[in-house]
């Protein structure tokens, strides 16, 4: 019975997975991906599971989460002792500053409307020094654009 066993080498693992070589051998050097077998010839080779391991990080890191997150999500993925809580609860807390965020994104949006529909009232084509945009954020009405 023949079985065959997908070896990558960091290459194809990178394609695969989405990510760079670079990035590979970043979460290996910060314990997130496990170091990889090696030819004699000091090529490095990965097998699927290093593949499903690297999606799922490279996942994590699209929805935001923080390396030391990413790290606790492995552990969790992996354990038969601990409850899902721990991980809604990690996803919850993300959710809350992404939320966050997004309310800090809207002030953003709305005070430059704000000073988009100004500029447009008052000078638009004229010289760019008298721009009311600028008069604006040089006596402070521009600050704390966010909060």
């Amino acid at each position: 019975m023949n079985v065959h066993i997908t070896v990558y080498t960091i290459g194809a693992l990178a394609r695969d997975a989405g990510v760079s070589a670079p990035t590979i051998r970043f979460y290996e050097g910060i314990g997130l991906l496990p170091t990889a077998q090696r030819t004699p010839a000091g090529q490095r080779n990965y097998a699927e599971a290093d593949l499903s391991r690297l999606t799922f990080i490279k996942q994590c890191r699209d929805f935001g989460f923080t390396i030391d997150q990413v790290r606790v999500l492995l552990d969790l993925s992996v354990s038969k002792e601990k409850d899902c809580t721990e991980t809604r609860d990690i996803a919850q807390a993300h959710l809350d500053e992404v939320r966050a965020k997004l309310a800090d994104l809207r002030r953003l949006e709305t005070r430059l409307e704000g000073f988009v529909q100004r500029c447009d009232e008052a000078c638009a084509g004229g010289a760019g020094r008298d721009c009311v945009i600028f008069k604006e954020i040089a006596s402070g009405d521009g600050r704390g654009c966010c909060g």
